[in-house]
């Protein structure tokens, strides 16, 4: 067994511990009990895709695998904080509408 082919075990087994993690954070994303679990299930969905982008490009060793990783991490950074506007605003409202209603019920 030579290096290269220990390289290539270390990378295929990396890459199938970050699927199955993955798969448990598209889980959490799918069932979390509030929204803010399920913007950060995103974000690290995001974050483990970048991650097994750069270790493709390690093993193919293609140098523009981390330039599409970089553009992966600013376009998941862009999503997660238009995700968090959007329920800050959603949030702010149902706060506006719960005090509205007391009101009305005073």
């Amino acid at each position: 067994m030579n290096i290269q082919n220990a390289y290539d075990t270390l990378y295929m087994i990396v890459l199938g511990v970050i699927s199955l993690l993955l798969i448990a954070c598209f889980i959490r994303a799918v069932k979390g009990p509030s929204i803010a679990d399920r913007i950060v299930a995103i974000n690290m969905i995001g974050t483990q895709i970048i991650i097994m982008a750069g270790v493709i490009a390690s093993m193919w060793k293609e140098g523009y695998l981390i330039d599409v990783s970089i553009l992966y991490a600013m376009i998941s950074f862009l999503a997660v904080v238009v995700l968090c506007k959007v329920y800050m605003g959603v949030f702010l409202e149902r706060q506006a509408n719960q005090g509205k209603e007391g009101q009305d019920h005073a």
